[in-house]
């Protein structure tokens, strides 16, 4: 692979990661199994390592998923979620884990640890919840404050969520510590969620994919009382190091567990690769038994000293891994074949399936990816498939069993025209789906595009599924500037809609016209054009009408544009309908230029720069991250030869420190820092810094 097609991989992978993140954290509504996306993100690690050069701090592979956009609705989100919590900081990061789903590989880890610290340590072998992350902080032995993972930095309260949860105490008993932090999950047992989905049905409300979901919906509930009614349950699995001190972390969930909290028993403390093997078969076969869903097995260094020693890197420890469990399998007749309309205009094959059981929900239809895939598949008309759900997420078919084919079955024919407009659909040379090019007339793709314009990441508009469907139904909105000509009065003629519903409508539409130029840009669902790369095309050219008039080379300038997203972006502009649309949009009040400078490059100060920040700051983390690129610099998330300096503030990750000094990278304050870069114009505010203290 030459460096343009690596550069282009690279973006492709990170918008795909970057969209199920959302899905899986935020919208609780995942539509790619944990295997895949791990092998997606494993494919994007291996190419940064490559080619350094492509490598941001932005990329998904140096930050934490994070749950904290759930502040907005989302499609599939439940009318009693809460739209606001407040968010508070962790006191300690809170990491994700890596993980394998290769024997070799926790092999692998194994050897490390042992070339790094000898034979005279163990290992804790534990299972692998399938919940939501929680953080509980107790103080004089009583819950004061509970902590969704968030983005690792900070998190959501949920405290008075947390409080109406079974199994976490209000209060501990015996000689607990002053003070301390202990994380878990929540997760809701498979009983729960049967009881809980049977409720929607009968209420015609969509039912939670899997527990996972139904656990970190259930968690963001308006009313407190509702969330004691879900049937969730906790269970807690590590201390920070840094919050209590314990010989091994064995040693502290004993501890944890004589205070009345709720620790698996489940753990083995373990002294070799074999016993750990025997672990992982052992629970890979029981795990059907538990009464709530897991996913894998956690091996952590038991010594908290060794751990102490491995550190972490900017997204997870390097004294655990976790090993996930191969996709649960069953095999089930297909009884038809739908084919798709994205609002791309892709079109996708899905099977719809005799209903079976498996890992905990029915299944009844599963995608066939595209028509190569089917052929790959060999997949005939009535065929029984394997199918999987890994991570019991979406289901994939993943095989055929042709000895249970019928004589006389025959092979599905991929639809020639545009299974919803009839248009004759198109395929590249260099694209694997089909598309129908109808874009402005096919109603899936129009429908498709409205729902993108109002989805939390583009506009954040109170428009679902069923607003959108009923809106193109009754033709009432085609294009996303319809939406904002909307009267009340036929707002009302929704099914359902009162004057609540239309008010809060509106609202939403009127609060949209303050979303920033790169979401706009974003929202208006360019082909190719990710929320990345509209950042890095408002800050390049400052307005719609200079991205309009660019030419391929112009755009090819731009970071992250490579040639395809180029002439996508050349051709968007050259379609006399888009730039109506635009002008329509405009004349709403929607913001087509960065504002007040925005986030262009207000001086070149740290040209050249690359910097790394940690620690707490006196403004936010994101906010020095945005001031560093304000004047021209490039954020990391870790240390490297390329670094150009670590910017600590108080609290620095000692990691971070111990690198720096090896390589012989300068740290600096956040004073020190501030004489660095021009003044904003605002004296005061520049005076403050001059006061802080260096580090």
């Amino acid at each position: 692979m030459d460096k343009q097609a690596a550069n282009k991989r690279i973006l492709e992978l990170r918008d795909i990661l970057r969209e199920n993140s959302r899905l899986y954290y935020v919208d609780n509504a995942p539509v790619m199994s944990d295997y895949e996306y791990d092998q997606l993100m494993h494919e994007l690690e291996a190419l940064e390592a490559e080619y350094p050069e492509f490598l941001t701090p932005d990329s998904p592979t140096q930050k934490v998923g994070s749950d904290l956009e759930s502040q907005g609705m989302g499609v599939n989100a439940e009318p009693a979620v809460r739209r606001e919590f407040v968010q508070r900081p962790h006191r300690y990061p809170m990491l994700s884990l890596g993980n394998t789903y290769s024997i070799s590989e926790v092999e692998e880890f194994s050897a490390r640890a042992d070339k790094t610290l000898g034979n005279s340590f163990t290992y804790c072998c534990e299972l692998k919840f399938d919940g939501t992350a929680i953080c509980l902080t107790y103080r004089n032995g009583v819950l004061v404050q509970a902590l969704t993972r968030g983005d690792g930095v900070m998190g959501d309260d949920v405290t008075e969520n947390a409080l109406r949860i079974s199994n976490i105490p209000h209060r501990l008993r015996g000689d607990y510590p002053e003070e301390f932090e202990i994380r878990g999950e929540i997760l809701m047992p498979y009983d729960s969620f049967d009881k809980l989905n049977g409720e929607r049905e009968r209420n015609e409300e969509a039912p939670f994919a899997n527990p996972r979901n139904a656990a970190s919906g259930s968690l963001k509930l308006i009313d407190p009382e509702a969330v004691a009614h879900r049937g969730l349950m906790c269970t807690l699995y590590h201390i920070p190091a840094e919050s209590l001190s314990f010989e091994s972390h064995d040693q502290a969930l004993r501890a944890a567990q004589s205070w009345g909290l709720p620790v698996s028993d489940e753990r083995r403390i373990c002294h070799n690769i074999d016993e750990i093997k025997q672990y992982i078969e052992y629970w890979d076969i029981k795990r059907k038994e538990l009464p709530f869903a897991t996913d894998g097995i956690v091996i952590k260094i038991n010594e908290m000293a060794y751990q102490r020693i491995l550190g972490s890197t900017a997204k997870s420890p390097r004294w655990e891994v976790a090993y996930k469990f191969k996709a649960e399998q069953a095999l089930t007749p297909i009884v038809s074949i739908d084919y798709q309309v994205g609002r791309t205009g892709a079109v996708t094959p899905v099977a719809n399936l005799e209903p079976v059981l498996l890992s905990g929900t029915i299944v009844k239809r599963a995608t066939l990816v595209n028509e190569d895939q089917m052929r790959a598949l060999d997949i005939h008309e009535g065929d029984s498939v394997y199918v999987e759900k890994g991570g019991e997420i979406i289901p994939k078919i993943t095989g055929v069993e042709p000895s249970l084919r019928k004589k006389d079955a025959v092979r599905p024919k991929f639809p020639e025209v545009c299974p919803d407009c009839g248009t004759p659909l198109v395929r590249a040379e260099a694209e694997a789906k089909w598309f129908c090019p109808n874009s402005d007339g096919c109603p899936m793709q129009i429908k498709g595009r409205l729902l993108h314009f109002t989805s939390r990441k583009a506009m954040d508009i109170l428009a679902g599924d069923a607003t959108v469907e009923q809106l193109f139904n009754l033709k009432l909105a085609r294009t996303p500037a319809d939406l904002y000509d909307l009267t009340p009065l036929q707002l009302l003629a929704l099914d359902g809609w009162k004057e609540k519903s239309a008010m809060r409508f509106r609202s939403s539409l009127d609060a949209s016209r303050d979303v920033p130029f790169e979401r706009v840009l974003f929202a208006l669902g360019i082909r190719y054009v990710g929320e990345t790369t509209a950042k890095e095309l408002a800050r390049h050219f400052g307005s719609i009408d200079a991205i309009a008039s660019a030419g391929r080379e112009d755009l090819l300038a731009v970071p992250d544009v490579g040639e395809v997203i180029a002439d996508s972006i050349f051709a968007f502009f050259r379609d006399e309908r888009h730039l109506i649309e635009i002008e329509r949009l405009k004349a709403h009040g929607l913001h087509f230029t960065v504002e007040n400078g925005g986030d262009a490059v207000s001086s070149d100060a740290l040209e050249g720069k690359t910097i790394v920040i940690s620690g707490t700051f006196s403004i936010s983390r994101d906010d020095m991250k945005a001031l560093i690129e304000k004047h021209g610099g490039k954020n990391s998330g870790s240390v490297s030869a390329r670094t150009s300096f670590l910017l600590a503030g108080e609290k620095p990750g000692p990691e971070k420190l111990r690198k720096c000094e090896s390589l012989g990278i300068p740290v600096i304050g956040e004073a020190e820092f501030m004489a660095m870069i021009p003044s904003s114009g605002d004296e005061a505010e520049h005076d403050k810094y001059e006061q802080l203290s260096l580090f």
